[in-house]
């Protein structure tokens, strides 16, 4: 019987492939980090004197109470002649003539009163006008 001592060879661990994926690793989350900036540098913007141009608005609407009175972009008219709603019109519409005008009447409101609206809208260049409408309920039916 041979008793020789075996020699064991020493482990060695191959760092190799570790170091890699380390820097796989740190590569990925250098490119999928997103860095808030702020900047160093205080800057005072300077000032305009002219004011911002006002926004032209999508379309007019014309409301129409039980009692008669007309308010364009719920502002109250002084009178309810045609030249008074046209001139209303004209300011409103700010020379666009494609807008398109939303009459909402009360039931009540005779149909004198909605064609005066119309006829202004038509003197203003304002062709493209409609009526606001409600569904009406089942119960309130006739």
């Amino acid at each position: 019987m041979n008793f020789r001592s075996q020699r064991h060879s020493e482990t060695e661990i191959n760092i190799t492939p570790l170091i890699d994926v380390v820097f796989l690793l740190l590569i990925f989350f250098m490119v999928s980090t997103t860095f808030e900036r702020e900047s160093e540098i205080r800057i005072t913007l300077p000032e305009a004197s002219e004011e911002q141009a006002e926004a032209k608005p999508d379309f007019i609407l014309v409301r129409i109470d039980a009692q008669g009175h007309i308010y364009i972009d719920d502002r109250p008219l002084l009178n309810n002649r045609v030249s008074t709603i046209h001139t209303a019109l004209k300011e409103q519409a700010r020379g666009a003539t494609d807008l398109p005008v939303i009459i909402r009447a009360d039931a009540q409101v005779s149909h004198q009163m909605v064609i005066k609206v119309m006829d202004a809208a038509r003197r203003s260049g304002l062709v493209n006008v409609t009526f606001a409408t409600r569904i009406p309920d089942d119960s309130t039916e006739e």
